[in-house]
């Protein structure tokens, strides 16, 4: 499976980017997609997940702002951020739950400044 990830750029607080994940390769061995987040000096963590019947879960401090969804047809997963705030400031990674191991994509950078 590769990922590949695409969206990020530099945004006003205030601001929206919608972040796209296209997946190929052996996609049937995937569980689920997820988008996951490392800022400066933190450690990665979990923004939202999303299973291939499209139900979603999102971290708590992260609700009502973003939003994953997927397109099957095109093999992608999205990630919606809305009301940006500088503490979003981060690389952006894809991630795929395959059966026997799990896929990373290269991350996009994604920067809330003004």
């Amino acid at each position: 499976v590769q990922l590949q990830a695409s969206g990020g750029g530099l945004v006003q607080p205030g601001g929206s980017l919608r972040l796209s994940c296209a997946a190929s390769g052996s996609i049937f061995s995937i569980n689920y997609m997820a988008w996951y987040r490392q800022a400066p000096g933190k450690q990665r963590e979990l923004v939202a997940t999303i299973t291939s019947r499209g139900s979603a879960n999102y971290a708590d401090s992260l609700k009502g702002r973003f939003t994953i969804s997927r397109d099957n047809a095109k093999n992608t997963v999205y990630l919606q951020m809305d009301s940006l705030k500088p503490e979003d400031t981060a690389v952006y990674y894809c991630f795929a739950d395959g059966n026997r191991r799990d896929y990373w994509g290269q991350g996009t950078q994604v920067t809330v400044s003004s």
